[in-house]
């Protein structure tokens, strides 16, 4: 019987989705182990039934992410960060270090949306629509908002790197990868 995979992306660029299809042909070998439930690999967007592995990309910025995540949480039996956007906050995590005000969310959109350099806004109006996700008062890890059983650094994780963590996590065994697959410098 096949494992059931689901994959999503929070708040990162996506990196990491594309270096899992950098697995190449393997994907066909993969897809004899693995059926995919929820994930953009397939457009689907809510779960069709419990799966064996959830892979999560990106950290939590926003009230839509931190749901999405417990969501997988709640549908996965083994939970996997992958990348530095969910392991260590990533290039998001950069909002947290200009938010030391009494109101640090204003200060980091007053910041991104009016006082920057670089940004011509001649309304100033900061984005408001109900629409929007929530921001949070900070960018938050995975890790920090549910447990998380594994973790594959790498901004992204190379193909390589994706495949070997896969076969072990298929096996239902800890990932032993070397070094050389891990290390970035």
């Amino acid at each position: 019987m096949k494992k059931r995979l689901a994959t999503v992306s929070l708040a990162g660029c996506f990196g990491c989705h594309m270096s899992f299809l950098d697995i190449d042909e393997r994907i066909l070998d993969l897809m004899k182990l693995v059926q995919f439930d929820r994930s953009p690999l397939n457009d689907f967007k809510k779960f069709k039934k419990r799966c064996d592995i959830g892979l999560i990309e990106g950290g939590c910025c926003n009230e839509e992410n931190v749901h999405t995540l417990r969501e997988f949480r709640k549908n996965c039996d083994v939970l996997v960060a992958i990348g530095q956007c969910a392991i260590m906050g990533g290039l998001p995590v950069m909002r947290n270090a200009i938010m030391h005000a009494e109101d640090p969310l204003r200060e980091c959109l007053d910041t991104a949306y009016l006082n920057s350099p670089t940004v011509f806004n001649a309304s100033n109006d900061i984005p408001n629509d109900p629409a929007l996700p929530l921001l949070l008062d900070k960018v938050y890890t995975c890790a920090e908002v549910v447990k998380v059983d594994y973790q594959i650094p790498g901004c992204p994780p190379s193909g390589d790197t994706f495949w070997l963590a896969m076969t072990f996590l298929l096996k239902g065994t800890a990932a032993d990868l070397p070094y050389e697959l891990i290390k970035y410098d």
